[in-house]
C-alpha cells in the first residue's frame, strides 16, 4: 500500500516517542517501535543495507535506489528520533535527577500495557512459544541484576561495547546505555563524547554499525521463519525488564561522571511501602495509569494500515 503524507506523519511521531524512550537509560527505543506497529519494518529496511542495495543505486540510479532501501520510511522515522533525543535529553536529565520516581512510573505503565499488546500479536501459544518467553524474561531480568565490570578504554573493548549496545538497543525491552553501564563502557564513552576524542568515537560507531547490520539480518530470519517463537522471545525481554524501571529503588553504588557528579550506578527494587524517602505513592501511580492508557493509543495507530 503506498503510503501518504499524512502516514509519513505518523511514523515521525513514531520515531518522537522512540527518541524519547532513547534518552532515558534503561528504556528501549526498540519497544516503542515495537509496541507502535513498525518494528519488524525497521529491522527489515536496517538489514537491507547490503552491498546489493549500493549496487542498484550504482545501476539504476537514485530513485530505485530510495525505493530499495525504503527511504521515505527511514528518513521519517530517523528525523523524529534525532529531534526528540536531543530536544528532549536535558529534561530527561532534570526528570531523572529531580524527579526518578514519577517518571519511572510513567514509564512502568506504559512497558506493563505494551507485554499485553506485544503479546496478542502472538497468533498460537504452545510449548515453544511459552518456553521463549520463559527465556527472554529470565534474560532481561538477569541483566537488570548484573554487576558493573570496571571503566575499559581498551580500543577492542570499544568496538565490541558499541556492537553488543547497539543490538541491546533495537530490542525491546533491553535499554543500549544501560549495558554500556555495566559493561564499563558508559563513562569512557561519556567522555570521549565531553573531550571530543574522535579515534574513540569513531571506532565505537563502527562497531555499532556492524552490530545493527548483522543482528538485524538474525533478527530477519527469525521474524522470517519462526515468527511466534521471536515474538514470544521478545515479549519476554519486556517483561523480564520490569525491575529495571521499577520507580521505587535504593541506590547501592555511584559513579562519577565526565562532569565530576555522582549518579546511581546499582540500584536495587524495594518496595514503596520500605522506601527510604517520600515514595509519591498517589501520584506515581496516577502517572503509571496515564502510561498504561497511552499505550492504546499508540496501540491504535500502530494497527492502522500504513
Amino acid at each position: 500500500m503506498q503510503r501518504r503524507f499524512s502516514d509519513y506523519l505518523i511514523v515521525s511521531l513514531k520515531g518522537l516517542a522512540m527518541g524519547a524512550a532513547d534518552a532515558i537509560p534503561g528504556i528501549s527505543g526498540g519497544t516503542i517501535a515495537f509496541i507502535s506497529g513498525i518494528y519488524e519494518e525497521l529491522i527489515a529496511t536496517i538489514s537491507n543495507i547490503k552491498p546489493s542495495l549500493f549496487r542498484t543505486l550504482f545501476k539504476e540510479g537514485i530513485v530505485a535506489f530510495w525505493k530499495e532501501a525504503n527511504g521515505n520510511f527511514a528518513l521519517a522515522l530517523l528525523l523524529g528520533i534525532v529531534i526528540s533525543y536531543v530536544s528532549f535529553m536535558k529534561l530527561a536529565k532534570y526528570l531523572l535527577e529531580y524527579h526518578p520516581i514519577l517518571i519511572w512510573s510513567f514509564f512502568f505503565g506504559l512497558i506493563v500495557a505494551s507485554i499485553y499488546f506485544v503479546g496478542k500479536q502472538i497468533t498460537k501459544w504452545n510449548v515453544s512459544t511459552i518456553i521463549a518467553l520463559i527465556i527472554g524474561a529470565c534474560i532481561a531480568f538477569y541483566i537488570s541484576i548484573l554487576p558493573v565490570m570496571a571503566a575499559n578504554d581498551n580500543l577492542l573493548f570499544l568496538f565490541f561495547a558499541g556492537a553488543i549496545a547497539i543490538c541491546a538497543m533495537i530490542l525491546p525491552g533491553i535499554s543500549g546505555s544501560f549495558i554500556l553501564i555495566i559493561l564499563g563502557a558508559y563513562k569512557t564513552i561519556s567522555d570521549a563524547i565531553h573531550d571530543i576524542d574522535i579515534k574513540k568515537l569513531l571506532i565505537f560507531i563502527a562497531g555499532a554499525i556492524i552490530g545493527l547490520l548483522s543482528f538485524s539480518h538474525a533478527l530477519k530470519w527469525l521474524f522470517k521463519n519462526y515468527h511466534n517463537v521471536t515474538l514470544a522471545l521478545l515479549t519476554g525481554f519486556i517483561f523480564g525488564s520490569l525491575n529495571k524501571v521499577w520507580p521505587w529503588k535504593e541506590t547501592l553504588t555511584w559513579y562519577t561522571n565526565s562532569k565530576g557528579i555522582k549518579e546511581p550506578l546499582l540500584q536495587e527494587s524495594v518496595s514503596p511501602f520500605s522506601f527510604n524517602g517520600d515514595s509519591q505513592l498517589l501520584v506515581a501511580s496516577i502517572l503509571m495509569i496515564i502510561g498504561f492508557l497511552s499505550i492504546f493509543i499508540l496501540e491504535k495507530i500502530g494497527s492502522k494500515k500504513q
